[in-house]
Formats: C-alpha cells, sequence, structure tokens
C-alpha cells in the first residue's frame, strides 16, 4: 500500500435522486462472468478481453437514447480475432455485435452479450492510384481519411456531420451519406470493394476475380440461397418496381433489397447487401472507395426565412442551380447553436418561428464557381429573406473562415440541441425522407404532429435531398413520458409511410428505433425477404439481433436509457462520442464520453451499493490520473463540455487540506524549488539514466505513481544558470522564458543556441529587441498547479504572476512574449478565474503573446533566411489548438524547411507538463500513431514549441531530438 494514497471516497457522489429503474445489478458488479471470461481469455489471450464493471458500463453507451450493458467486451485485432469469436458464438449459443466509434443514434453500437471493439486495431488508408481510390480500414475517421485523399485533390462520397468522429466501418454498415451525399455519393454508389468476413468464418473479397468461385466452394448452401432470392425478386415485377421507387430517395431502412436487382453473382450481391447492414450479415474488415474530386472553390450563404414552410419551398430553386448542399434548421436549431463557439449570441432572440437554409456550391476552377454565383444570386433576387443578411447581394460568401463557422453551427444540430435539452431527460434523434418536393409539407406536418404530442423539437436536415432530422427530448425514468413517445412514434411512422411515401430511416440505419416499424414501410412480402436473407447469411442469428429486424412491436422502447444529473460541466453530454478521436487516453483507459458515462452510473445507484463501490476503485486511475487535462475535448465537443476540467476537479477532491498547504507554500517559495529542480537535473547528468530510473520507481512505489515522477532517458540535461543579457531601453517586449526552459536544456547532442538565447539573438537581429526581467526567476505560468487541481496554489502563483507581469509590461504598454505554448495558454486563459477582482483588471490589459506568433508577424518579415534544411517534421501542441496558431508553426517551420509535414495522426502527446512521468503509458499510447509516421521516414529536424512536449515527443519516437522551431530559425538566420 502506498503511503499517500489519493481518496477514493472523496469522490463518491451524494445521490440527491432515487436509484434508477436501469442501474446496473449489483450481481453484475464482479464484471464479466465465468466462464465466459475465462473461455475468452483462453481463446484470444488476456491483452484482448475486457471483463472488469467499469470496462462493461463505458461501452454500454452510444450516442443513441439505448443503454445496454455487455456481458464482456473484446479487443478484436485481426480477421482470425473475427472468425474464433464467430465459432466460440456459433458453438456457445452466444451473440456478438460489433462497434467503432459509437456515433450511431440508434443503439446499433450496442450489445447484451459480447461487445466487440473493432476501432483500436483497425485504423489505417492506403491511397491508390493517384487518389482515385483508397483502400481504408474500418476503424479510420472520415476526418482522417479525408485528410489523407485532400493531397490528392480527393475526397470520400460520404459526408456525415461527425466525420471527425465516425468510422469508415460504420459509415458503410449504416450507409450513412450526410450533408453532400445523397443517393449517388453514399457509400451504396461509390464503394468500389469490401472485404467481408460472414458468419461461418468465411472470408470473402469481394474484388478478387475468382471471389465467385472460392465462394461457391466454401459456401454453396449460400449461394444457392441469394441466387433463389435474386430469381424470386425478378420474377415480380410490382415488387422490382416498389424497391426501384423506395431508393429514388435517401433510404436505410431494412437490408438493400437493390443489391438483388444490381448485383449479377452471389459476392455482388453480398458486397451491396453489407452496405446499411448494420454489422448483422457480417464483419467489413477492410473497404475499398472510388474517391471523388475535392472541388476546392467554394461558396456559401446562411439565409434566413420567415417560416420553416418558406425555406423549404426556397430549396428545390438551389438545387437545380447545382448546390452541392442545402442544409435546413429551425428556429430551435438556431436558437440552441448559440452554444456552440463563434455562433453569433443574437441567434438565442430569434423568433421560434424563423428558419434558415445553408446552401453551398462547390466548382472546380472559377469560372464554375462565378456561374454557380450569378445563378444563385438570380434566385436570391426572388426571396423574401429576414434578418440578420443585411441585402441579397452580400449573402453569399468565398471566405474560408465564415463558412467554416456555417457548417460548424449546422453540424453540432445534435449536440447544441442536445446540450439544451432539460436537465435528467433523454434525447432521441431521427431522421426520415420524403420526395424533395414535398419538403414544405413534410415540415409542416412533422410540427404539426410534435405540438399535437406535447413535445417542442428541434428541426433540421438535408434539404436538397428530402431528408429531415428532428431531436425531441424526454425522461425515461416517467412511464407516462415513455408512452406520450410511443404515441407520437407510432403516429410518426404512419404519417411519413402512409401520407408520404417517405423513409422511416434516411441516413441512420434502421437501428432500434425504427426496426419494429420495418413492415409498416416495406410492407409483409418485402419484409418477409429481409428476414430470409437474415437466415441465409447469419442462419444461427449470433450477429446483432434485434438492431435491424425486430418482431416485438414495442421493441423500440427497450433498453431506454435515464440522464441522471451529474457535475455541471458535464450535464449536457449526450454521449455522442465527438470528443473521443482526440483524447490522448482513448487507447489506454477511458475517454471523455466514459469518463461521463461511468459518472452517470454512480448517480443512478442508491447508497452503498456494490456497484458505485467497484467504479469508484477503477475511476481514480482510469478517470482521474490517466486524463492528459489538455482540454481537447473541449474544442472537439460543439457545446465546448470540457472533461478535462471535470478530471482536475476531481483531482483537487482528491487533495487533503495538508496536500493544498503543502502546494500553496511551493508557490510561494517557487524560486527555491526552480532553483532546486535545476540543480537536481544537472545532477543526473553525472548520475545516470539507469541508477535515477530504479531510484524513482522505488519512491513511486513506496509513496504513489500519481505524486512522484519517474525519471526518463530522454529528460534533457539541464540549461545555462543564467539567461541571456538583454537591455530594458529600447526593449519591444518583454520575454518571459517559461519555468521548464529555465531549467531543462535542449535535447542530447544539440549544439546550437538555447531557447532563450535563440530569441533574444532573433528579435535582436530583427531589430525587435526583448528584455527578461531579472526577477523572473520563481515565478510560474501557473499551470503546475492548474493542471494538478492544487487550487490554492494556483491562486497563489496565478496572481502573482499577473502582477509581476503588468509591472513588467508597463502596464500593459509592452507584449509579454512567452516562449512555451502551454504556459502563453495558461496566461493568457487559465489563469483568469484564479484572480482577485483588481488583477482580473490588471490581466485585461496585458497583451500575451506566443513565441511562434511572435516570430511569425514580427520577426520573419524582418530576416533574411539564409540557410534551410531539407525536411522537418513538426508536432502542433495541444496548447497551439486552444490558442488558434497551429498555422503560425507551420509558417515559421516554412521558413527552415524546405518540407514540412504534420502528421495526420498529431495529437496530444499527453505529456502534460510532468504526467508523461508520472504515467509514461499515457504519453506511449497517446503518441504510438504519430510516432509510428514520424519514424517511418527520415527528416532533418523536429520541431515544436513546448519543452516538456518536446521531451514527450523524443520519448515516443526513441529520441529523435525535438527542439523548438525558434531554435531552428536562429540558425537559418545566423549571419555566421
Amino acid at each position: 500500500m502506498p503511503l499517500l494514497e489519493p481518496r477514493p471516497e472523496s469522490l463518491r457522489p451524494t445521490a440527491s435522486a432515487p436509484p434508477a429503474h436501469d442501474r446496473v445489478a449489483a450481481r453484475r458488479a464482479s464484471g464479466t462472468p465465468e466462464p465466459l471470461r475465462g473461455d475468452l481469455i483462453a481463446l484470444l489471450g488476456p491483452d484482448k478481453v475486457l471483463h472488469s464493471l467499469s470496462d462493461l458500463v463505458r461501452y454500454a453507451s452510444d450516442a443513441s437514447p439505448y443503454r445496454f450493458v455487455p456481458q464482456v467486451v473484446v479487443l478484436a485485432e485481426d480477421i482470425d480475432d473475427i472468425a474464433a469469436l464467430f465459432a466460440y458464438a456459433h458453438a456457445n449459443g452466444r451473440h456478438l455485435v460489433f462497434r467503432a466509434a459509437g456515433t450511431s443514434l440508434n443503439g446499433q453500437a450496442q450489445g447484451e452479450d459480447i461487445l466487440v471493439d473493432v476501432r483500436r486495431h483497425w485504423s489505417g488508408i492506403e491511397v491508390l492510384d493517384g487518389g482515385a481510390r483508397a483502400r481504408i480500414r474500418p476503424g479510420t475517421t472520415v476526418l482522417r481519411a479525408n485528410a489523407a485523399l485532400a493531397r490528392h485533390g480527393r475526397l470520400l462520397g460520404p459526408d456525415p456531420a461527425s466525420a471527425l468522429a465516425c468510422t469508415l466501418g460504420g459509415v458503410v454498415a449504416n450507409n450513412a451519406s450526410g450533408m453532400t451525399a445523397g443517393t449517388t455519393r453514399n457509400s451504396y454508389r461509390t464503394l468500389s470493394s469490401l472485404t467481408l468476413v460472414l458468419p461461418s468464418g468465411t472470408v470473402v473479397d469481394t474484388a478478387d476475380p475468382r471471389a465467385d468461385e472460392k465462394l461457391a466452394r466454401a459456401e454453396p448452401a449460400l449461394c444457392a440461397g441469394l441466387l433463389a432470392l435474386k430469381a424470386e425478386i425478378a420474377a415480380d415485377a410490382e415488387l422490382v418496381a416498389r424497391i426501384r421507387a423506395k431508393y429514388a430517395i435517401k433510404n436505410t431502412n431494412g437490408y438493400r433489397l437493390d443489391a438483388f436487382l444490381d448485383g449479377a453473382t452471389p459476392v455482388e450481391i453480398l458486397r451491396g447487401l453489407a452496405v446499411g447492414s448494420e454489422g448483422t450479415l457480417g464483419f467489413i474488415a477492410e473497404t475499398v472507395f472510388q474517391t471523388l474530386p475535392l472541388d476546392r472553390y467554394t461558396t456559401s450563404a446562411l439565409l434566413f426565412f420567415p417560416t420553416l414552410r418558406a425555406a423549404a419551398a426556397a430549396v428545390p430553386a438551389f438545387t437545380e442551380a447545382g448546390a452541392r448542399a442545402v442544409e435546413l434548421m429551425d428556429g430551435n436549431t438556431l436558437r440552441a447553436s448559440v452554444q456552440v463557439a463563434g455562433v453569433p449570441a443574437d441567434w438565442a432572440g430569434l423568433p421560434k418561428e424563423t428558419a434558415a437554409l445553408l446552401v453551398e456550391f462547390r466548382a472546380p476552377d472559377g469560372a464554375a464557381q462565378a456561374a454557380y454565383e450569378e445563378a444563385a444570386a438570380q434566385i436570391l433576387a426572388g426571396l423574401e429573406v429576414v434578418a440578420p443578411v443585411a441585402s441579397v447581394t452580400n449573402a453569399f460568401t468565398r471566405d474560408a473562415g465564415t463558412i467554416a463557422g456555417y457548417w460548424k453551427a449546422r453540424k453540432a444540430f445534435v449536440t447544441a440541441v442536445g446540450g439544451s435539452r432539460p436537465a435528467g431527460t433523454t434525447l432521441i434523434t431521427e431522421d426520415f425522407a420524403v420526395p424533395p418536393s414535398r419538403l414544405a409539407d413534410a415540415c409542416a406536418a412533422l410540427l404539426e404532429l410534435q405540438a399535437r404530442h406535447g413535445f417542442d423539437a428541434a428541426v433540421a436536415g438535408h434539404a436538397a435531398h428530402g431528408n429531415l432530422h428532428f431531436l425531441l427530448a424526454f425522461d425515461s425514468a416517467k412511464p407516462g413520458d415513455v408512452e406520450r413517445y410511443a404515441a407520437f412514434m407510432d403516429a410518426f411512422c404512419r404519417l411519413t409511410v402512409e401520407r408520404f411515401d417517405g423513409s422511416l430511416k434516411a441516413e441512420h440505419a434502421t437501428g432500434r428505433n425504427i426496426a419494429p416499424f420495418l413492415e409498416l414501410e416495406w410492407g409483409p412480402r418485402a419484409t418477409e425477404l429481409m428476414w430470409r436473407i437474415k437466415e441465409t447469411v447469419d442462419p444461427h442469428g449470433i450477429l446483432a439481433p434485434r438492431v435491424l429486424l425486430d418482431r416485438d412491436p414495442r421493441g423500440h422502447l427497450r433498453g431506454l436509457k435515464t440522464i441522471p444529473e451529474v457535475e455541471a460541466v458535464a450535464d449536457p453530454c449526450i454521449e455522442c462520442g465527438f470528443c473521443e478521436p482526440t483524447c490522448p487516453s482513448q487507447d489506454l483507459t477511458t475517454t471523455p464520453r466514459q469518463r461521463i458515462v461511468l459518472r452517470r452510473e454512480m448517480l443512478r445507484q442508491s447508497p452503498g451499493s456494490p456497484v458505485t463501490a467497484e467504479l469508484l476503485d477503477s475511476y481514480g486511475y482510469a478517470a482521474v490520473d490517466t486524463c492528459a487535462g489538455d482540454s481537447t475535448c473541449k474544442l472537439a465537443c460543439p457545446v465546448g463540455i470540457d472533461t478535462g476540467a471535470m478530471m482536475r476537479d476531481f483531482r483537487h477532491r482528491r487533495h487533503t487540506p495538508r496536500e493544498e498547504w503543502a502546494a500553496a507554500r511551493g508557490a510561494r517559495h517557487f524560486r527555491a524549488l526552480e532553483r532546486s529542480a535545476r540543480l537536481a537535473v544537472a545532477a543526473a547528468d553525472r548520475i545516470g539514466d539507469r541508477l535515477l530510473t530504479s531510484a524513482t520507481r522505488a519512491v513511486r512505489r513506496a509513496v504513489h505513481p500519481d505524486l512522484v515522477p519517474e525519471w526518463l532517458p530522454q529528460i534533457p540535461g539541464a540549461t545555462a544558470r543564467t539567461l541571456p543579457p538583454t537591455r530594458k531601453a529600447g526593449a519591444t517586449a518583454v520575454y518571459y522564458p517559461a519555468c521548464v526552459n529555465r531549467i531543462f536544456g535542449a535535447p542530447a547532442g544539440y549544439r546550437g543556441r538555447s531557447l532563450p538565447e535563440a530569441v533574444v539573438a532573433l528579435s535582436l537581429r530583427a531589430g525587435r529587441p526583448v528584455w527578461i526581467p531579472e526577477d523572473v526567476t520563481g515565478t510560474c505560468c501557473a499551470t503546475i498547479w492548474h493542471s494538478k487541481g492544487y487550487e490554492a496554489g494556483n491562486r497563489v502563483m496565478a496572481n502573482r504572476i499577473v502582477e509581476a507581469a503588468w509591472g513588467w509590461t508597463a502596464g500593459g504598454r509592452l507584449p509579454l512574449v512567452v516562449d512555451a505554448s502551454s504556459c502563453t495558454l495558461g496566461l493568457a486563459q487559465e489563469v483568469v478565474p484564479y484572480l482577485t477582482p483588481d488583477n482580473r483588471a490588471l490581466h485585461a490589459e496585458l497583451t500575451v503573446v506566443d513565441s511562434v506568433v511572435w516570430a511569425a508577424e514580427e520577426l520573419l518579415p524582418r530576416l533574411e533566411i539564409l540557410r534551410t534544411v531539407g525536411s522537418a517534421v513538426l508536432h502542433p501542441t495541444c496548447s497551439m489548438r486552444h490558442l488558434g496558431i497551429e498555422e503560425r508553426l507551420r509558417e515559421v517551420a516554412g521558413a527552415c524547411a524546405r518540407e514540412v509535414v504534420v502528421p495526420d495522426d498529431a495529437g496530444c502527446c499527453a505529456f502534460a507538463g510532468d504526467r508523461g512521468m508520472l504515467h509514461k503509458e499515457l504519453t506511449e499510447s497517446a503518441t504510438a500513431k504519430e510516432a509510428a509516421e514520424v519514424t517511418a521516414r527520415r527528416f532533418d529536424a523536429h520541431l515544436s514549441a513546448n519543452r516538456m512536449c518536446e521531451v514527450g515527443m523524443d520519448h515516443a519516437t526513441g529520441g529523435r531530438g525535438y527542439y523548438s522551431v525558434l531554435m531552428e530559425l536562429e540558425r537559418a538566420t545566423r549571419p555566421d
């Protein structure tokens, strides 16, 4: 037992509500039962089987209103693992559900038995034929794939709003389309081939010229069954016509029956059936897409109309003019979007009846763009738009920043509206499609239906394709609310089918909510064919029961999750998962969504619950300790939920009063601590890495691993004892060397000037001299205390540094240049909540400038580049993302190197000051993909602008020697 153990009981929630009906039962506190746990460990190995209660609960939720706790979670690594699981399920009567990103909106990523994670080990993209095609593994996000394709001027056809998080396996399995895909650019139309693992374990590569021959030998009954179904469908002219009509508009409800019309052989039929099959027919192990031109010339407008009907009526004209996207947003959506950073605050006051269209034209060249703009102007002249569009002549814009803002508001539809729902309510998201010509009538009918059932819903959608989404909230803990929702769904489904002959699911796939209504839309004949497809391909029914096919008319009401209130910062979370791809601990312990999901389960329990006790026991390490605290989750979340702040608060709660006192005392006497740290680092050079590593590991075991750092070989030696001399007279800025740059020197083997020397020399060389105050030693940006949750110490140092900076800068007349991006963020933003009112006023007068911005804006234009290196790889830090200065890093590096590369998988290194020394496994996990890109080739320089992040990347890449881009700029412009 360590000497200082953080107090897990301090995180125990105080329940203010009765236990929830859907709480995890006490009998499940021990996790996966035997023999299931032992069987799977013996089959796959212990590293691939997640069986603790915490593991099961964190995987129990996706972006849908459902929650099903699996019996076990398996991290499948390859096709052999999948085949072994299929064989085990068949032999033991078990069921499997696949889960990748968990962004599905209808419970497709949840199962009640074996849940198979097919994200972690399944990422990767290979660009083929100069970008015309792309081979993509199923765990790769759409955003990541498009980043690789953009260099070739190409992109994928599917364009879901969740592109930053959703993966290609899920996109294909749900036939997700999005804003611009329609019926011609979706997965069904642009998928060239796929590799499918059938429930029998047979692997089918549909691109293999001999695929049908191999399948016939391996699966004769399957081939015969598919061909029999094809013949039966083809012989029914009325059914053929019905199938073609159903897919004339967007439709993902049920299996793709047109696969039997479009495919001539069993393999071709399987390729079509796999799209939109939601993991019920097999596992999609690989995809090959035909890509599309990127069309970089973009013109957009956000147009406001007095009513939803008026907006809908304007859609056909823009569609006929060639608009790539026409997105509809109603008044509730617009008002809720004010939670999204950058959305004008006055949208909150828009009348409820207001609606907007986001119209976008994309062209291959300037001439085509100009033609589109002329056509758009003619349409606008005949429309009655309302404020905030000032006039129809300037409604359309080419400005990339403005357009990005429009799309940010539109893509935040689900999370923004969900974040503004009443606390404790469950959010339902549904989508449907009608013939585009009937969109206005469908909008009016939907609003009337919602009002009749007591819902004040939000509506948005891909209006160009007649595809609408709506959101509504209810309390699933109240039987009356559930029945009201059930009545609404019955009426909605009948309205869509009987009045508009529409699709009950346009692009989100059938899912648990619509599966009971499949026959209502397709009729008994086609529905029975779908059941026969399932029985033909998966005769033992091992895959995803009740996800796409469900004979229970109330099956959509099973598993509706309660949403207990948790900490205020996390309460708006709808568990969408947008935060997960950016989280440094996603492949190690938990993600921001999972941290919140686990917390909610604690709140569902009764006092003294063994479930809560079990969850608390693991929460300290899995959630609190291994959170990097970088808050990039806040950037990814459309409504800015900062789970990092929540974890920092939890760290504070675990501190004893004595620990808080000691941290505050350390802040008051930081000069002595800083000097001691520098002396210790200097002494470490003489002691040696091996001895220091052994010694620190021993102390960590005795004290606590979250309090004592472990020595790493990549930790650099000490910097010079004194800072370079500067003069106050004539200085154009105050230069603040961060404490890490006053303690740690350059990486081993670096022969150039230190960072403080480089900044001083560069500024003088550019005629913009800087001054280093004599009393900077002993001050800090307060991030040390902020990241660890030491509030008292944070307040001491925050107020101290602001008072000092105000004096150094002559009351804010000079800018304060900071040479570490995390410290820039700390001084510019993070100290503010901890300041006294007087010091907050002083802070408002300061201009805090990151050294990279200083170099790009003030130095580069005044410097002559005398030498460059061939190539440089960059590590943009998470602080740079918060500050919005990543492009400045690229700009400065571009002056120093002929080739500048930012890895596609670049992300937070999770070193987070000293967290990478407290939990090196966090940094190793967070940087694994980025490090693989970096070490795959040789670079002449490895550059960043934050010393501890550079140390983290050195550790990740085996000592590649990262250093500040300003040090490279100094070398590139040095006259001698």
